[in-house]
């Protein structure tokens, strides 16, 4: 086994945020990085995720996943090499995606790592468009929101690492018309004219409903929803009889101090017998080699298109989660590690 590093940062959540975080919620810790033990596998990240839900586990609240602990290094989306293994089927070299993001050196239990074959796609694509991103688009368009061909589908965040395969996924089904909000003219113009949505506007130019209503006119089958607020409001405004909205986010209200109010309109959705459906991603595991199969080809078929956004460094790590928060994203958000 070849000398090991060290010691490895990692970053460690201090304090819990009241509202938005600050960096001053977060401390860059030396530990010290030790062979494996039996069944485990030391991995050198290559890249990480930053995610809006990430947010939630700030917060030491019940929820569906554990909020991170203070003075603990908090976790998430990464891929890296091995550099020492004592696991069968796990060698020095191999590539894997894993759940122990934040820090530059892995410690992996072998039985939570997957192989990451480069050669199919950039290692990076496995925290987007080929992971758990990516997944839960595929899941909540077709098995949540029941998509069929001919659907008008409206995405909000749409820009963004999930919203963009969503909307994308729904035009290679055969939908009738894709809409999509995002935070600039900028994104706007990357929907219409690079992921091929039918109409996009900046929901920041005016009303949400007014804007939605003009570029759905006849109204929309589904809404994929990733922001909540203003948005799930215009979209039950929208939504035709008979119409499904996938509850994936709610980012417009992640860092209230207080309680958002419903939707003014909800009522709606008794005459129009709408379905409004969250998920967690963590449900659907069973579609996973049906989405790589399908997502795969479409990738290599050039019909699929993702774009990354990439801060550089472990020591900027905190800056591109808050930059997240804040939309300064294109695509999905990744930070690289130097070596």
């Amino acid at each position: 086994m070849s000398a090991l590093p060290a010691t490895s940062r990692e970053w460690q959540l201090v304090a819990r945020p009241q509202g938005w975080p600050t960096p001053d919620d977060f401390a860059l810790r030396e530990t010290p990085v030790a062979e494996p033990a039996p069944g485990r596998i030391l991995v050198r990240n290559l890249h990480m995720s930053v995610d809006p839900y990430m947010r939630g586990r700030m917060n030491d609240v019940k929820s569906y996943i554990p909020p991170f602990e203070r003075d603990h290094p908090m976790d998430g989306g990464a891929v890296g090499e091995v550099i020492a293994s004592n696991a069968p089927g796990f060698e020095a070299g191999d590539h894997v995606l894993h759940g122990l993001g934040w820090r530059e050196y892995a410690d992996v239990d072998a039985r939570h790592a997957t192989k990451a074959d480069a050669s199919l796609a950039p290692l990076s694509a496995y925290l987007g468009v080929l992971g758990m991103p990516g997944l839960t688009a595929y899941a909540g368009l077709f098995e949540v929101a029941s998509f069929k061909e001919g659907d008008a589908v409206f995405v909000s965040g749409a820009a963004g690492a999930v919203g963009s395969q969503v909307g994308q996924m729904a035009k290679i089904k055969g939908a009738s018309r894709v809409i999509g909000s995002a935070g600039s003219d900028e994104k706007v113009k990357l929907l219409v004219e690079e992921y091929g949505f039918d109409a996009a506007f900046n929901y920041k130019n005016g009303p949400v409903a007014e804007q939605l209503r003009a570029a759905a006119p006849d109204g929309i089958d589904v809404y994929f929803d990733n922001v909540g607020g203003d948005h799930l409001e215009a979209a039950i405004g929208s939504l035709n009889v008979h119409g499904r909205a996938t509850l994936c986010g709610a980012i417009a209200q992640y860092n209230d101090t207080e309680p958002a109010p419903g939707p003014r309109n909800l009522a709606l959705a008794i005459g129009k017998r709408l379905r409004l459906q969250g998920i967690l991603v963590g449900d659907h595991a069973a579609l996973q080699p049906q989405f790589v199969q399908e997502v795969s080809g479409w990738l290599r078929s050039g019909e699929l298109k993702h774009t990354e956004t990439v801060v550089e460094g472990v020591e900027n790590a905190v800056d591109a989660f808050l930059g997240m928060l804040r939309g300064e994203n294109t695509g999905k958000m990744i930070v690289s590690f130097t070596r």
